[in-house]
This record gives C-alpha cells, structure tokens and sequence, in this order.
C-alpha cells in the first residue's frame, strides 16, 4: 500500500479491517516496527481526533512524530504552476513538500475543501500535490472529498458490534448551522458499499452526494421510511453539492432524536465528531446507550495503526 488516500488504495479491505482489530487487542506488539522512521503530520485545518490518534497510532509502533501546523509553523504556500511569486507567499509548495520528504519517511496531510469551487475542490489540489512531490509514502488525513483513516475505524466500529452478517446501515442528513465538506459521507459511502455492506441514504431532495460515492446505495428521501428497522445509523451534515456549498436550514425536524431512533432496530448511532448537540443529534441520543461515537472515536487509533504498520512492513 504505497498510499493510503481513499479505498481503492487498499488491496484487501477485511484484512486491514482485521488488522485494526487485533492491534485494538495487542497495541503494542510491533512497538519496534517504527524505529528510526518518523511520520509527518501536517494540518492546514483543525484537528483533534486525526492528529491525537495519528500520533498515538505511530507511537503505538515506535515511530518519530513531526506535527506542523501550516497556518502558525510555516511559510505561506503558493501552489498555482508557472506563477510570478511578486505576492504574500513566500514559498512554493514544489519546494516545500519536497523538502518535507527530504525529513520524514511518511506524511499524512490534512486540507479541507473552500466550498466555493466544486471543480477545484474535486480536483483534491492540495493531496495531488503531496502525492506529485513529496516522493514518501502519503496518508490522508482528510482531504477536500474523503476521509478514509475515519472511514476505516468506522467499519471496524461496525465489525466489532454488529450482530447479523449484513446490518442495515444508514446514513443520515442532519441539520447544521454552518457548510460542512462532504468528505466524511463521501468516504462512509464509499468504504461500506466497497466492503460489500447494504447501504442506505437518506436526506431532504436536492442534497444527494456526488454519484460518484453513492453508486450502489439505497437513496430514500423519507427518513422515517429508511430509519425502519436500521440496525446502525451514521448521522452526518454535508452543504449542498448540487448548489455548491450552500447551506439548508430549511429543514429542522431532520435533527436526529429518540422519535427518530425509535423507528430502528435498537440501532446503534454513530458521528465522526465534533458534533454540535442538539441540532445534529440530541442529548438524550449522545448520552444513551446506543450511542457510540467514543468508540468510533477511540478506534482511530488502531485504524491509523493498522495502515501505518502496513506502509512500515512494506518498507522492510
């Protein structure tokens, strides 16, 4: 696995989906897996879970963490080809993401999308640059149209608690008051129909993601109809794709609560977080015992392990 950017990167999904669920057992028994290699970890946006079990994960295996945060630690990038750089970047990202690969032996790198060019943030300029230069191993650690680090541990999250062989999964629209990336429904779309799991979605008419991360899933406009009888439900806002980035508060009875919950089967509810309570789900939900967002939270760790212990064995 030379990179790790979206599912298709992965050869065999339930190997490395059983990966993570052994290391989640034995955490530390490749601690010298990692020696003497180090991990770059580079943020142009906020992170909490990514960057907490990112790290973790790579000292699980007894690697070197370098953490940069672009926007405080470094030079303002210009990325555009064949620029006169008479502006206020003082750097060209062909420089810099080399020279990143000159200090580390994999990078992950974390950009969001700006909601305002579709075409642009669909291009993913910010990863295809990394990939382009850096000459390392890259991990995303989430990019403008995927999230796949999360998308893993969220299957390995169903793996560990499902109890039939094809649960009904659901993912759900909720409201939210701000434009948020589709990356993390593309990716959970993605990643459950390529594991061969039944996948349905469900959102007000005219929010539908792109084609392109849906093919294959059940797409119902009726919440209630496509909550009944679920067995697993992944709550998540996106903007709208086809008005691109705009948001919709029109419809404030899709916050997910126990009226909602009550149509499925006992399912057990799940959000990549932060999540604003309340208006995407509610207390009663986040505080009960179907909930699992901690433990989706917590198996970022050995999901991350799982794909940087692949890269490190690869290198051997």
């Amino acid at each position: 696995m030379k990179n790790f950017t979206s599912v298709h990167d992965v050869p065999d999904i339930p190997k490395l989906v059983n990966e993570a669920v052994e290391i989640k057992k034995y955490p530390l028994q490749n601690t010298t897996l990692g020696t003497h290699k180090t991990l770059g970890l580079i943020f142009l946006n906020p992170s909490l879970r990514t960057r907490m079990s990112t790290q973790k994960a790579a000292y699980n295996l007894g690697m070197n963490v370098i953490v940069m945060n672009m926007d405080k630690d470094s030079w303002a990038l210009e990325t555009r080809e064949g620029v006169i750089m008479d502006g206020d970047k003082a750097e060209h990202a062909k420089e810099a993401v080399a020279v990143m690969g000159e200090y580390c032996d994999i990078i992950g790198v974390r950009s969001f999308p700006g909601l305002k060019d579709k075409e642009a943030d669909y291009r993913e300029e910010m990863l295809n640059i990394f990939l382009k230069y850096v000459g390392i191993p890259v991990v995303s650690l989430e990019s403008a149209t995927r999230h796949p680090l999360q998308s893993l541990a969220d299957l390995v999250t169903i793996e560990e608690l499902k109890k039939t062989k094809k649960p009904k999964i659901v993912l759900s629209w909720a409201l939210h008051i701000k434009a948020l990336p589709q990356a993390v429904p593309n990716s959970f779309a993605e990643w459950m129909l390529a594991a061969g799991h039944d996948l349905t979605i469900t959102h007000p008419a005219g929010h539908e993601l792109s084609e392109d991360f849906t093919r294959g899933a059940i797409i119902e406009y009726d919440q209630s109809k496509a909550l009944a009888d679920a067995d697993f439900v992944y709550v998540k806002n996106w903007s709208s794709f086809n008005d691109y980035g705009a948001v919709s508060n029109r419809f404030p009875d899709w916050t997910f609560d126990g009226k909602k919950h009550s149509l499925t089967n006992e399912a057990k509810v799940m959000h990549c977080l932060p999540v604003r309570r309340n208006v995407v789900i509610s207390d009663e939900i986040l505080d009960g015992t179907h909930s699992v967002v901690i433990q989706q939270a917590g198996n970022r760790v050995f999901a991350a392990q799982a794909v940087l212990q692949t890269m490190l064995e690869e290198m051997e």
